[in-house]
């Protein structure tokens, strides 16, 4: 990835893709990316007599999903301690990750990661992640941690290539809400 001019917000350009940090003028914008997705297995959490064990499970018909309008948190975060990153072609939002660092154990949350539908499976998720690795040094992290959907398969084989490992799950989070019945699974990398 190439760096470019005496802007300090630009991160690089790879191809026709400038990655830069987001802008107050982005957030309008960054709501209205489509997330959604649609998958043809899921991760299932089944119990073993001492835990539990994730099984990648195929389901009929696909899933498609569209998440929940989230609530807004981003102005309660610390802006050196927070980060978030967009894609863009020349004025088309191709995606962003929002990211945020907890001092007390140096850990880096993925917040949010979205990739719009025409461009994923062109590495733009993992040129976002690289610059989220970068933050993450840059202050010191030990490891970036995120929480995914277990019916979200697509990124969590994504996350997996990425070099993320399985952590934790709750089976109860998303009770509640939209989500109830999925499974949060927990998942992280190591910094080096």
């Amino acid at each position: 990835m190439k760096k470019t001019g005496n802007d300090p917000t630009v991160l690089g350009v790879q191809g026709t893709v400038t990655y830069r940090l987001a802008r107050p003028e982005d957030d309008q914008v960054l709501a209205k990316l489509d997330g959604s997705f649609t998958t043809d297995s899921v991760f299932e959490v089944v119990e073993t007599g001492e835990g539990f064990t994730l099984r990648q499970t195929p389901v009929t018909p696909p899933i498609h999903k569209v998440f929940p309008a989230d609530e807004d948190t981003k102005d309660d975060r610390d802006p050196e301690l927070s980060q978030t990153v967009v894609a863009c072609n020349g004025d088309e939002l191709c995606g962003f990750v929002e990211s945020s660092f907890e001092p007390w154990n140096r850990r880096l949350t993925i917040c949010d990661i979205e990739v719009a539908p025409a461009w994923r499976g062109r590495g733009l998720g993992r040129t976002l992640m690289s610059h989220t690795f970068d933050f993450a040094e840059e202050r010191g992290a030990g490891h970036v941690w995120l929480e995914v959907s277990n019916i979200n398969a697509p990124a969590i084989s994504a996350y997996l290539r990425m070099g993320f490992v399985f952590c934790g799950l709750d089976t109860r989070l998303y009770d509640g809400t939209e989500s109830a019945g999925e499974q949060a699974i927990f998942m992280a990398r190591q910094i080096h």
